[in-house]
């Protein structure tokens, strides 16, 4: 499984990193986009490492028999309604003013998720920022690699090189290994996070996490 880490080295001298946040994550996900914006106070907190796995969320529902929430609860009377609320709660909670629902959703992720596992590692961070804010603030048409081209050049990222590497048989293959290896430790979402063998699922469960690695006690 091929992680990716995403904690600044002065935040690691700062803290004497000795424990990992490990987030199963996927570009497709909006409360991926929330759980990531709300995690840096999480990280200061507990002086924890950050490594995103890069993982196909539609292969993780086709392995595991899940759907989108709005899928599967689609007939539930009220519960579309409540998770909009809880959404909006957490939104506010964390001040991420500058969401908003893609218009394009849901959005085929597979070249971006390639594309994260494609960038050089000097650019991941810049990758993902860029293609975060496209996706759930803009509004941007994130499928579209003609889209994806423009946002990376505009985030002054070297775009023909990582669509083209992206495209290469390695990358496919370590993607597809991701998602596999995350389904077989129990993964059926994202986001998902494991902290040593504990896993935490959904942007709510961020408190336990915090507490988990403050504590030890799951």
């Amino acid at each position: 499984m091929r992680s990716l880490n995403f904690l600044a080295p002065d935040t690691q001298r700062r803290h004497g990193v000795t424990q990992t946040i490990e987030f199963i994550f996927d570009f497709a996900s909006p409360n991926a986009y929330l759980a990531y914006r709300a995690l840096p106070g999480v990280l200061e907190r507990t002086g924890a490492a950050l490594e995103l796995t890069p993982c196909l969320l539609g292969g993780i529902f086709r392995a595991t028999g899940n759907q989108a929430p709005m899928l599967a609860y689609a007939d539930v009377k009220g519960k579309l309604a409540y998770m909009t609320l809880e959404m909006r709660r957490f939104i506010a909670r964390h001040q991420l003013t500058k969401f908003r629902m893609n218009p394009n959703f849901p959005v085929n992720s597979l070249l971006l998720m390639r594309g994260m596992l494609a960038v050089p590692d000097e650019s991941r961070s810049a990758y993902v920022e860029a293609v975060l804010a496209a996706m759930w603030e803009d509004g941007r048409p994130m499928a579209e690699p003609a889209v994806v081209a423009t946002v990376l050049r505009d985030a002054g990222l070297d775009a023909d090189e990582i669509l083209a590497t992206a495209q290469t048989e390695p990358v496919k293959q370590a993607l597809a290994a991701n998602t596999q290896a995350a389904v077989d430790r129990g993964v059926f979402g994202i986001p998902t996070f494991f902290a040593g063998q504990e896993m935490f699922f959904g942007k709510d469960r961020l408190g336990q996490l915090e507490a988990y690695l403050l504590t030890g006690v799951a």
